[in-house]
């Protein structure tokens, strides 16, 4: 296939790039299917992923994505970049050996305090203790610290979390749901088998397929993944390629859709942790220059509010209000936009409950 060196600018990234992310125009599809085809919903906490969902499909509600979750067709696990995210069951027991040679040099971070710990050991003994009935973090602590007293506890959790693909069982992570989070294997929560660990190459173009067009450091960003150039120079002759206006290679799938950089973009209100904001080295194709850092203070994520396909703002509920933090000011236009966004993203999140919509300080 001949390949091309057309510059895509930062506009026909965006809109690429939302595109594949079901952002410009909602999707018919399941629930289970988006979580597949978007690899995965970023997790850290329950709500995201339904938030993230709700912006993304047509006629969406929690329960679309709560019954398959009690139905173990999703689950929650650690997977790309160590941190949680919600999985179809087949991803579960395939990305998750994928990154496996992250989370093992993860563990290189603990040394000191797995002084005299034989990992493969560990591993057997957390998998037995887990499988014989699902355990908290500090249950499963205390019962490896019986085995090796003079380790560092907070060591021994994450050597656990390290080497085996822990999944956090139901009612966690069902919406209007409260539970700790309690882990069991996710062979034994699923009912068979881990599979084989993918080629690179499949996910690559599943990388695409969801956040194209992209570069090597971009995926590898996503992924938390090093050493993945090989994999994107053997599928070369049936992808094509671009570059960004730094001049930075950009390969993706033929007929993936790229759209016109005008296309119209609706506002969106996104959960914090959306992987649309973390999944690629370069973010100026989402997040403008001049708002780089400002929906993170610390470790924390902010809800993040997209106007034209940008980062242009935060949202929070307050109480009985959806406060709507825009960056900079909004024309008239823009404003009634949003607040049409936002009273539809409240029906479907929150049905039955008054929201007020109001604009909070303008964050200049």
């Amino acid at each position: 296939m001949t390949t091309t060196k057309q510059v895509l600018g930062t506009r026909a990234l965006n809109r690429a790039t939302l595109a594949r992310q079901l952002l410009l125009h909602r999707s018919p599809m399941s629930a289970e299917d988006a979580v597949g085809h978007l690899v995965g919903l970023q997790a850290q906490n329950v709500k995201p992923p339904y938030y993230a969902l709700a912006a993304r499909l047509d006629g969406f509600t929690p329960e679309a994505l709560s019954g398959p979750m009690a139905d173990r067709a999703v689950a929650r696990i650690v997977t790309m970049r160590s941190t949680i995210h919600t999985h179809t069951a087949r991803d579960c027991l395939t990305l998750r050996p994928l990154v496996q040679p992250a989370r093992d040099r993860e563990l290189n971070q603990f040394r000191k305090g797995l002084t005299g710990v034989d990992l493969d050991r560990l591993a057997v003994l957390a998998r037995e203790l887990v499988e014989a009935e699902p355990r908290t973090m500090k249950q499963l602590r205390e019962a490896l610290l019986k085995e090796w007293p003079d380790a560092d506890p907070q060591s021994l959790s994450v050597a656990a979390r390290c080497k085996l693909p822990l999944v956090q069982i139901t009612p966690r992570g069902l919406w209007g749901r409260s539970g700790q989070v309690t882990l069991t294997t996710a062979e034994h929560w699923l009912g068979r088998p881990a599979e084989p660990a993918p080629a690179p190459d499949a996910t690559v173009l599943r990388y695409l397929a969801a956040f194209g067009p992209a570069s090597v450091k971009d995926m590898q960003t996503w992924a938390g993944l090093t050493r993945l150039r090989e994999a994107f120079e053997r599928l070369r002759p049936n992808l094509v390629t671009f570059r960004d206006e730094a001049g930075v290679e950009l390969f993706d799938l033929p007929d993936a859709p790229r759209p016109g950089p005008d296309t119209p973009a609706p506002p969106r209100f996104l959960p914090e942790f959306d992987n649309l904001l973390l999944s690629h080295a370069d973010r100026t194709r989402v997040v403008p220059p001049e708002y780089r850092g400002r929906h993170w203070q610390g470790n924390i994520a902010y809800r993040t509010l997209l106007v034209d396909g940008f980062l242009a703002g935060l949202w929070r509920l307050d109480e009985h209000a959806l406060v709507v933090e825009p960056f900079g000011r909004l024309d008239g236009r823009r404003r009634e936009e949003v607040v049409a966004e936002g009273e539809r993203m409240l029906r479907v999140m929150h049905p039955g409950t008054a929201y007020d919509i109001r604009f909070g300080t303008v964050r200049e």
